[in-house]
């Protein structure tokens, strides 16, 4: 009963995966999404009378995969200045994760994850904008 119930969901992710991978503005709002979820985690694990290793050492890899993901992601020619800029603060946030890993004081990485959030809101608007005529002539919202 077990092995059922994971098949199914390991279908439906796959599912969901290939919908997102239809819009890649999508996939990327959920990378982004995802990459905030997992650095709050890790943030949350780092006091060490309160941390759960195991989970921080999950989000922490978990995290800076997402990173590597975003930044693989960035057309440099056509994205010019704002890809460069993504960039750099995707490198920003894994220097912050990675300092804070090792020194585990996460005052620096709150200010990654601010940051992080302004563009991830910023993405979803343009999502939004970007999606409203397709909606209207018929497409998918």
């Amino acid at each position: 009963m077990k092995n059922k119930k994971m098949v199914h969901a390991y279908s439906n992710a796959e599912l969901d995966a290939n919908l997102e991978a239809e819009d890649p503005h999508i996939l990327i709002s959920v990378l982004l999404e995802e990459l905030l979820k997992s650095m709050r985690i890790f943030e949350v694990n780092l006091e060490k009378q309160t941390s759960d290793l195991r989970l921080r050492n999950k989000h922490l890899t978990r995290a800076l995969t997402i990173i590597y993901g975003l930044q693989s992601s960035l057309n440099m020619e056509k994205g010019g200045e704002i890809a460069e800029n993504l960039f750099r603060l995707y490198e920003y946030a894994k220097q912050q994760l990675l300092d804070s890993a090792q020194t585990e004081n996460g005052r620096a990485l709150t200010v990654a994850i601010t940051s992080l959030e302004e563009i991830t809101t910023t993405w979803r608007v343009l999502g939004i904008d970007n999606n409203a005529p397709r909606a209207r002539a018929g497409g998918r919202p």
